[in-house]
This record gives C-alpha cells, sequence and structure tokens, in this order.
C-alpha cells in the first residue's frame, strides 16, 4: 500500500515537473519591445539605458510639428514625411494639444500663476515636466526614427511655446483654402470644440480666428523655425514643395516621400489610424481631388460677406470673392514672412 502510495506521489511530483517544464518552455520567447526601448537601442546603445529620456533626449532635440487647422492637409503632409527614410510622424496623440491647452491655461491665471509658485511649481520645472511628457509620447508611439516628428493639427495654437521649451524644433503649418476646409469639417463631420457645424458663417469665423493665431506665431518664430505650406500647392506641385521642406528640415532628399502610398502599413514606412477623418483619402496617391470640392455649397448671403467673415482668406494669398480662385496663382509661401514684415 505504501509502495503504491508513494508512486503515485512520485508521478504526481513528475507529471508536475514536466508540466513547469512545458510551460517554462513555451514563455521563453521575451515580450515584444516597447517603441521606447527600441528607440534608446537605436540611439544609445547598451549604455546608460537606466538614464531617463530627457538625459538621452536633450531639449535642443531637432524636433519636427506639423499642425494647422483641421482639414488642411496636416495628414498628408505627415504621411508624405514618414515616407521619409529618416523620418517617423505616426498617428495624431490627440493628448498633446490638451496637455499644451492646459499648460496655456495656468499661465492666463494670476491667481493659478501665484498659487504655484508659493508652492514651488516655478515655469521652469512646469517646462521641465511638459517637455518630458511631450518627449515620451513622441518616442513612445511610434517606430524609432533618427527624426521624430509629431502631427497634432491644433498642437500650433501653442508654436511659440513649443519653440520655447524645444529650440531646434522645427515647424510646418498647413495652410488651406478657408472654404475648402471648412466645408471638409461640416460635410466629414469632424467635431471640433465651439464650432456650430450647422452654420458655415460661424465656422469659417472661428476658421480665421484660429488660422491667425496659429500663423502669427509661425512669423513671429522666423523662416528658420517655422515654414508655411499651401496645401493647394503641395498638392498642385508635390516634387517642388518636398525638396523646399525637406531644404527647410535639413534633411536629404527622398523620391519616397512622392509615394507615399507604396509604404503604407510596411515595415519602416507609413502607419494609418483606423479612426481619423483622414485616412480613406491619404491611402491614395497625392491628387488634387479635392481642391474645389466646396464650391455651390456655401450659402450665397455667406459667400457675399466673405471677405469680412474671413480676412485670413486675404491675408494668405486667396481671393475672397473667387469660387473658386485660381489655386495656381495663390501667394507664394515665402512672400507671406515678407507680408508681414511689410505691415510692421
Amino acid at each position: 500500500m505504501r509502495t503504491t502510495r508513494s508512486s503515485l506521489l512520485l508521478g504526481c511530483v513528475l507529471l508536475c515537473s514536466a508540466s513547469l517544464l512545458y510551460l517554462g518552455m513555451s514563455g521563453m520567447e521575451c515580450p515584444p519591445k516597447s517603441h521606447r526601448y527600441r528607440w534608446m537601442e537605436l540611439h544609445m546603445g547598451s549604455a546608460n539605458r537606466s538614464m531617463t529620456l530627457s538625459e538621452h533626449f536633450p531639449e535642443d532635440t531637432p524636433l519636427i510639428f506639423i499642425g494647422g487647422f483641421p482639414r488642411s492637409g496636416t495628414t498628408l503632409m505627415r504621411v508624405m514625411l514618414d515616407a521619409h527614410n529618416a523620418v517617423r510622424c505616426g498617428e495624431e496623440t490627440r493628448v498633446i494639444p490638451r496637455l499644451l491647452t492646459m499648460r496655456a491655461s495656468w499661465s492666463r491665471s494670476v491667481k493659478e500663476r501665484i498659487r504655484l509658485d508659493e508652492a514651488g511649481v516655478t515655469d521652469q520645472v512646469l517646462d521641465s515636466a511638459v517637455r518630458a511628457f511631450l518627449l515620451e509620447v513622441i518616442v513612445g508611439h511610434g517606430e524609432p526614427a533618427p527624426r521624430l516628428c509629431n502631427k497634432d493639427p491644433f498642437a500650433l495654437k501653442s508654436l511659440s511655446y513649443l519653440a520655447h521649451i524645444f529650440p531646434k524644433a522645427k515647424f510646418v503649418l498647413m495652410l488651406r483654402d478657408g472654404r475648402a476646409a471648412i466645408h471638409s469639417v461640416i460635410s466629414r463631420k469632424v467635431t471640433i470644440s465651439g464650432f456650430d457645424l450647422t452654420s458655415y458663417r460661424d465656422c469659417l469665423t472661428k476658421w480665421s480666428s484660429a488660422v491667425e493665431t496659429m500663423f502669427n506665431q509661425c512669423l513671429a518664430a522666423g523662416d528658420s523655425r517655422c515654414l508655411p505650406v499651401h496645401y493647394e500647392q503641395l498638392v498642385l506641385h508635390p516634387e517642388e514643395q518636398m525638396r523646399k521642406l525637406l531644404h527647410f528640415l535639413e534633411l536629404q532628399w527622398d523620391p519616397s516621400v512622392l509615394h507615399h502610398e507604396e509604404l503604407i502599413g510596411k515595415a519602416g514606412g507609413v502607419s494609418l489610424s483606423k479612426v481619423e477623418r483622414s485616412t480613406d483619402q491619404v491611402m491614395k496617391p497625392v491628387n488634387t481631388d479635392a481642391l474645389s470640392k466646396w464650391v455651390g455649397h456655401i450659402p450665397s448671403d455667406v459667400l457675399n460677406d466673405m471677405a469680412e467673415i474671413a480676412p485670413m482668406l486675404s491675408r494668405l494669398g486667396y481671393d475672397p470673392h473667387a469660387n473658386p480662385p485660381d489655386y495656381q496663382k495663390t501667394e507664394p509661401m515665402m512672400s507671406l514672412f515678407n507680408f508681414s514684415q511689410d505691415e510692421d
């Protein structure tokens, strides 16, 4: 009886041992490395990985920020840059503009600033924390690459602040005829806080104000830091515009930027979001299909008042009375800086 019991016990021990060995062997494959870890491997080798990200990624790292009003070609620009062999932008993070808005609100409130200063939470402390947060998100949400960029359209409402905390960053401000941008927003039901999607007049008024905010900050940053790019010129003359852009970003020419659609879903290529509204459009090659889709959809009373409703149209070189204007004759990008200086 004792022998039988011992044999059973030994059999159970052996069975458990075999099961544990099998499970251990099947689980020996390492979990996939995070994007952040792979970036650290790419840039740091095997040394000093215990140091913080901000120590390895200093504030003078030349990040690229792409922004502009929604439906102005920001997604097209980022996928074209994503096709470059040295650049990774990736999908919108959505959290970056929200954090920047929160940071701006702390600065605007005198009472809040006094309270923060009293607590030792100075502007320097806040800026360091915001910088670290942005770096963690930008590095961690996509594949590693020598040059990293972020595309969140309204992040450039805080362009001046970003230029302050990242003194070597460069900014690409996408500009588009506001009538086309707003028609796209309304027809595709793109929700923007504070915009009444039943009113072209309301949306165009607010488009003009939002674009003015970003454009003025772009001009203040200077032509060595911020490049305005007209969507219309990008789709009409993609190679000319991309050569100008890559020169501005101090990147070598890569013809792949003209054929982003061939790299969608490929390793080291272009990753697309399933939920972003522009995904279905940027799966196609660069095209001019959307240039004048807005014509015939804007109410006549709004068209008659267009110059007063959206003064930024004229400032950006679009004829507010032409439906549509001749986009071949849109104000050249660099003259926008000269225009601003002439006004001073």
